[in-house]
């Protein structure tokens, strides 16, 4: 079983570097499998969202292995389609009716909804204030995006989780987080197997004797992003998290770096006003 490190958040509290994602994971099975496999393999971290329906299918299988609230942490976010003024906190409650807990340790909002998401914003820090949120942040935020709520906002995003990956490394975004405190999620850190057959990725593979798939998570760790592989195969979640017993050289950093394409397999933001 791997230790995962924890990474400092702005406001002195922890998140574990590696979380296992849920995204289009709807099925009760195949939560029960990846949520068991994750917890034998070292992983305490899940993250979910309204916008994924599987908030309740996390719960079930965590009571079902007996594990206690504190021992995990549980993100969610808020959808788009709630941000509105009324909604965002009625829609919040639900989530942690659906978990079946007081708090949460992270609540984004996620995506940088135009003209919504400055009220959204303060009721997410209505929400941190009242302990229900242990902390917030958001999700997809371009730089523009964050700039304007580092200027509006009481409580400083804790985290802004958004696609990054070898062949998205979006070295703006990456330095602007750093410079504000803001610790950077990586999602689809493995750009949905896009890739897994680079030759640049297979010859630093070969090297360490790891797989491509943990050479590129392994460059998100040494970024210092938390990283949130997604699988529901047993052998995978393991894999994902088995990436702290070596480390990448100068050498491979600087091959890494060669392989950004600025590539997408999600959503992108960097046109919303």
């Amino acid at each position: 079983m791997s230790k995962v490190p924890d990474l400092a958040l702005n406001n002195g509290l922890k998140i574990p570097q590696v979380g296992l994602g849920l995204w289009k994971v709807t099925e009760s099975s195949d939560v029960d499998t990846a949520v068991t496999s994750a917890l034998a393999s070292g992983y305490t971290h899940f993250d979910s969202a309204q916008a994924y329906h599987n908030e309740d299918l996390l719960l079930n299988a965590l009571n079902k292995l007996g594990v206690r609230r504190e021992e995990v942490f549980i993100t969610t976010k808020i959808a788009t389609n709630n941000f509105f003024p009324t909604m965002v906190i009625s829609s919040f409650e639900k989530s942690l009716k659906k978990l079946d807990t007081d708090y949460v340790d992270l609540l984004l909002l996620h995506f940088p909804v135009p003209r919504l998401r400055h009220g959204a914003w303060k009721k997410l820090e209505k929400i941190h204030e009242a302990g229900k949120a242990r902390s917030i942040g958001v999700s997809n935020y371009t730089v523009r995006h964050l700039k304007k709520l580092l200027n509006e906002c009481n409580v400083k995003p804790a985290v802004n989780q958004v696609e990054l990956h070898v062949f998205l490394q979006q070295p703006e975004l990456v330095e602007y987080c750093k410079q504000n405190d803001i610790v950077i999620e990586a999602y689809s850190p493995l750009a949905h197997g896009h890739g897994l057959d680079d030759p640049t990725l297979s010859k630093i593979a070969k090297k360490h004797a790891k797989s491509t798939a943990q050479i590129m998570l392994r460059w998100c760790v040494e970024q210092d992003f938390v990283v949130l592989p997604k699988s529901i195969h047993k052998d995978r979640i393991a894999e994902n998290i088995d990436i702290f017993d070596f480390k990448l050289d100068d050498e491979d950093l600087i091959e890494l770096k060669s392989i950004d394409k600025n590539y997408r397999t999600c959503w992108d933001p960097t046109n919303i006003p």
